[in-house]
């Protein structure tokens, strides 16, 4: 299903096989449960902003602090919420019949990034690009606890390249 419908009201389009095989990367955006968000720039951003690796298709998914909190405690062991975390997936790379390799699943905490956006001083939006794009290097195999850095200018590059100067942390 396509998330670019701009009218909530509607059915959602169905991309046809031709469509998704020809893109790079399809972003989905869900409330967490499965659900479809509306939030078809934050989509089209992300795709837009990926770097060429990124192939195959990644969830957003929009989930509260309570839940983000439920998560990092029961995937890392850690009893607080955080803004942003990533689920990779093992899936095969697109096949000639068109389905799609599922890089995975990046979980962002709306409460943290709303707070986030107002300490920073930039619109919510903006957070939810920065954290997205986060997530989807941490889907690509980017570890900054480990790499002394090499994730950080690369997000910091690819945000500029995005004309998003100055925004990314």
């Amino acid at each position: 299903m396509s998330t670019d419908d701009p009218d909530p009201g509607r059915p959602p389009r169905v991309a046809t096989v031709a469509e998704t095989a020809q893109a790079p990367l399809r972003v989905v955006v869900t409330d967490g449960r499965g659900c479809l968000r509306p939030r078809p720039a934050l989509a089209r951003w992300i795709a837009q902003a990926a770097p060429a690796a990124a192939r195959g298709e990644m969830v957003v998914a929009l989930v509260s602090d309570a839940k983000m909190r439920a998560l990092n405690r029961e995937f890392r062991g850690v009893n607080r919420v955080t803004d942003v975390l990533s689920f990779p997936s093992g899936s095969t790379p697109i096949t000639r019949a068109g389905t799609r390799r599922l890089l995975g699943d990046v979980v962002i905490a709306n409460g943290v990034a709303t707070r986030q956006a107002r300490h920073a001083g930039h619109p919510v939006a903006v957070e939810l690009r920065r954290l997205a794009l986060h997530g989807l290097l941490h889907l690509l195999g980017y570890d900054h606890t480990r790499d002394t850095g090499r994730m950080k200018r690369f997000e910091r590059r690819l945000w500029r390249q995005a004309g998003m100067v100055g925004e990314a942390s």
